[in-house]
């Protein structure tokens, strides 16, 4: 099954948006009721529906076109994929989010995707609260075939950082992912703790971390835009990757994001294989939110 089939099996879950064959006042607050179910948000919702009524939609047709063109028109300068500067050896991405998200899945399928473009990869296992997290990551290393770098349990992780970006220059890898511990934006002591890794990598390199991913959870829905704001306010966020998504009827979650924070949507993922992540379409997402 492909991410797109996923997502539209997640899609699903909520209302159809296109169940009425002509258009009245009643049919359009349905869809304005649908689009909010699949947490498009209030001010997104009120647009799309601006440019339905200015466009004159007759039918249901005229109405997904004008929808799918709206939709891809917002989101398309945001589908992007990471750029690896090659200037940078190690290029340091730091990953980032609450707990439950999916980075350490994440890092297993990005490290795997760019190993196959030739990269040379490590990974950095620095939630060093959880055992089980550093296991986890060291599996996908061995899946991958490449060194992962850890500690004992407790340890401070912006030394482990430290250490693992400095042996990283010396093994010349081109890449190295960050796996943290997940934090909930309302703690000040994890959040604080994100701000000295930040300053303990830029003591390594005072341009990294080069990329910094938040990687969000789709079935938590608009308390995404809080986790974007909080997030954002501790260290600069270079872009998103959505998990998830095949597991929730709040896809429309991506376009709230697009509209308030204008961040790449670096990835999206819909399942536990590697194969489940998948560089962020436009128009296969425009389809799938529209024919769920």
């Amino acid at each position: 099954m492909s991410w797109l089939d996923r997502f539209k099996f997640g899609m699903k879950k909520t209302a159809r948006l296109f169940s009425f064959s002509k258009i009245d006042a009643s049919s359009l607050e349905e869809l304005e009721e649908s689009l909010l179910m699949a947490d498009v948000g209030v001010p997104t919702t009120n647009a799309i529906l601006d440019s339905i009524k200015k466009k004159g939609a007759k039918d249901a047709e005229s109405i997904k076109s004008i929808m799918k063109e709206e939709i891809i028109n917002r989101l398309a300068p945001y589908a992007q994929e990471l750029e690896i500067n090659n200037e940078k050896k190690p290029f340091v991405v730091l990953m980032i989010g609450v707990n439950g998200a999916g980075k350490t899945t994440t890092i297993g399928k990005l490290g795997a995707f760019y190993q196959e473009k030739g990269y040379q990869v490590s990974f950095v296992a620095a939630d060093t609260f959880r055992a089980g997290a550093v296991d986890q990551l060291k599996e996908w290393g061995a899946r991958n075939n490449c060194v992962v770098y850890s500690s004992e349990t407790g340890k401070d992780a912006a030394a482990l950082i430290f250490d693992a970006i400095k042996s990283a220059k010396e093994k010349k890898d081109d890449i190295i992912f960050i796996d943290t511990a997940g934090r909930l934006q309302n703690r000040k002591d994890l959040m604080d703790e994100l701000k000295k890794i930040t300053r303990v990598i830029q003591k390594t390199d005072a341009t990294a971390p080069h990329a910094t991913l938040l990687v969000l959870d789709a079935t938590v829905g608009q308390n995404a835009l809080i986790q974007v704001e909080a997030f954002s306010a501790i260290t600069p966020v270079s872009g998103l990757v959505m998990t998830k998504l095949d597991g929730t009827a709040k896809g429309g979650i991506l376009l709230a994001l697009a509209d308030k924070f204008q961040l790449p949507i670096y990835a999206i993922g819909v399942g536990e294989k590697i194969s489940d992540l998948s560089s962020f379409t436009a128009d296969e997402y425009a389809t799938s939110l529209l024919d769920g």
